[in-house]
């Protein structure tokens, strides 16, 4: 069986393409597609198969899935995005792909969250292609909380909009895992899996940063209106302000919480603790 996936030289396909590697998986079974592959000669060089072909360009994919049985679809980003995403899937249904796994966001079909529409439209092509699928929505990863440690020990606060909701972070490499583990093997056929880890608050992230850094955080919950007036007071320019303000608006509704175990059920171990994901942000 070859399996393939697409981004494999960004942050989530470079840790998912390692679990097969290391897991006794045959490197030459694996096809890791790029846009660049000068990005991962190690990988070639460790004998998979490099393909290049670009979201943003129709050409190449079809001889990039040439051969391969299972597909993991590492989500673009943007607008237009699943319009990208289709030109893979059509690509698949092409190369005859037999099961394609998708990278979505949690509660993608009930969300609010700005990100939300490109992937459950995603979602829909692939449930249109006939092909059998899974779809992985992910929950945001805490090294999206924990790249802005830096700017949080800088100012002692941590400012937002989010409020006191629950929000089911999980570490990039458990999600990785998980969708390796659903890329490798079957019975996820037309599955959807919800994944998040142990659920926090802001202020809970904020707490556990001051226990690990030895420096007061405070966390400070603003209304929309104030929080995108900060943002702007910080130089975010008024269009990214919008938008991280409508995230932490779908936060704050709890939209970024579930309370399923999927997540830990694929991985079959325990998930990382926030607190190790905040010591390794440090």
């Amino acid at each position: 069986m070859t399996i393939g996936l697409t981004g494999a030289s960004g942050n989530l396909g470079r840790l998912t393409v390692e679990e097969p590697l290391t897991g006794g998986v045959s490197a030459d079974q694996i096809v890791a597609v790029v846009r660049d592959p000068a990005k991962v000669t190690d990988l070639a060089d460790r004998g998979v198969q490099v393909r290049q072909a670009d979201y943003a360009s129709p050409a190449g994919w079809r001889e990039a899935l040439d051969g391969v049985d299972r597909l993991l679809l590492v989500s673009g980003s943007g607008p237009g995005a699943s319009q990208s995403h289709k030109t893979v899937i059509d690509a698949a249904v092409e190369a005859g792909v037999g099961h394609i796994s998708y990278t979505s966001i949690l509660n993608a079909d009930t969300t609010n969250n700005p990100l939300a529409p490109e992937h459950h439209a995603t979602e829909q092509l692939i449930q249109a292609s006939g092909i059998p699928f899974a779809i992985l929505r992910n929950a945001w990863y805490h090294e999206l909380f924990t790249r802005l440690i830096p700017q949080h020990l800088a100012t002692g606060e941590i400012v937002d909009a989010v409020g006191e909701a629950q929000i089911s972070g999980a570490a990039r490499a458990d999600l990785a895992a998980a969708a390796a583990v659903v890329l490798a093997s079957g019975g996820s056929e037309n599955r959807i899996y919800e994944l998040g880890g142990t659920a926090f608050t802001m202020n809970e992230f904020a707490r556990e940063l001051s226990a690990t850094s030895g420096q007061s955080i405070t966390h400070r919950a603003l209304n929309d209106d104030d929080f995108a007036a900060h943002l702007e007071a910080t130089g975010v320019d008024g269009g990214m302000a919008a938008f991280m303000t409508q995230n932490d608006a779908s936060l704050r509704a709890g939209e970024m919480y579930t309370d399923s175990t999927d997540l830990a059920d694929l991985v079959g171990r325990l998930l990382r603790p926030l607190a190790v994901s905040v010591r390794q942000g440090l």
